[in-house]
């Protein structure tokens, strides 16, 4: 190898080193598909920013993209990022890769879910695939977590709008088990941040076409049972992790409602949270709030650096 050539080995080095790793989220078989042979992933393009984001309409390969930090700024911090879309898609770009770049700007590993939406056309049991998802996800992170150098007691999840839902599931519902976990390792995530979330399946505050996709069987009413038990600020607990948590006030989409009704099952048992909420920026802002120079992402990689997961319920405006 003569000098040039290992000069730009060594200048690609880091792109080798720290680029993107995508990984099956099942080993083998993926639990409850119906047979898909021939069919891909598919989607579309739309518009954030004037940028060309998309959106994936079908979900047939579940993976995991992974980000991982360099060593030298690497704090063992860990997100799992679930984008939202209605449970009828995947804003893969502007609320999963687009976010994962800038936790691993400050040594966090960011890792992107792409999960199966509950359609009845690709799915058996609709309901639970996309908790089977998420949990598996934090299974197989959990695996490999000395192998990506990440603690194992700082993996959390994150989610925007149903993604939120699907994230603040897996942080209400982590000990009732979709998937196989011979060894029992622990499915709990150890914290949660949560971006304009659907939190609540209730008539007055829900997101109805979050609802509709995960729980709507043809014209039949949903059972009320489910309804509650996917009404997340009803499923909180001592032990739910601690959970930042974003949302506009004028939120025409998802109501604000819903992260108020969650911050006050939280603050009832003592949940450490923190809060931060804009006075306009309406749905889907994603990392960048246009309407203001005040970042959310600024906020909660503070706290997540700061180790806040651990302490009491505050809260900031």
């Amino acid at each position: 190898m003569n000098i040039k050539t290992s000069f730009l080995s060594l200048c690609l080095m880091p792109v080798l080193l720290y680029s993107q790793l995508t990984i099956p989220l099942y080993p083998g078989a993926i639990p409850n598909n119906k047979d898909l042979t021939g069919l891909k992933d598919t989607g579309n393009t739309f518009m954030v920013k004037n940028v060309a984001n998309r959106f994936i309409t079908r979900v047939v390969t579940p993976e995991l993209i992974v980000y991982l930090p360099e060593k030298t700024k690497n704090t063992g911090i860990a997100v799992i990022i679930c984008p939202g879309g209605g449970y009828g898609g995947l804003a893969i770009d502007h609320e999963g890769h687009v976010v994962a770049k800038k936790f691993i700007e400050h040594g966090i590993a960011g890792i992107v879910l792409k999960y199966r939406t509950p359609n009845p056309k690709y799915v058996n049991n609709k309901e639970v695939v996309p908790l089977m998802d998420a949990q598996q996800a934090i299974l197989v992170v959990r695996q490999h977590a000395k192998e990506w150098k990440i603690k194992a007691d700082r993996i959390g999840i994150m989610g925007s709008s149903a993604g939120g839902h699907l994230a603040s599931t897996a942080g209400t519902h982590f000990n009732q088990p979709e998937i196989p976990n011979p060894g029992k390792i622990s499915l709990r995530p150890d914290f949660m941040v949560l971006n304009y979330p659907v939190i609540s399946f209730t008539d007055e505050v829900t997101h109805l076409g979050s609802r509709d996709n995960l729980l709507a069987e043809n014209s039949n009413p949903i059972d009320p049972e489910k309804i509650k038990l996917y009404s997340n600020e009803l499923q909180v607990d001592a032990n739910t992790p601690p959970v930042f948590i974003t949302h506009a006030l004028d939120d025409k989409v998802v109501p604000i409602a819903n992260t108020l009704l969650f911050l006050a099952a939280l603050q009832k048992y003592h949940v450490a949270t923190r809060s931060f909420f804009y006075a306009k920026g309406g749905h889907g802002f994603g990392l960048d709030n246009l309407t203001t120079e005040t970042e959310w992402i600024d906020d909660c990689i503070h706290w997540l650096l700061s180790d806040r997961t651990t302490k009491k319920t505050f809260c900031s405006m």
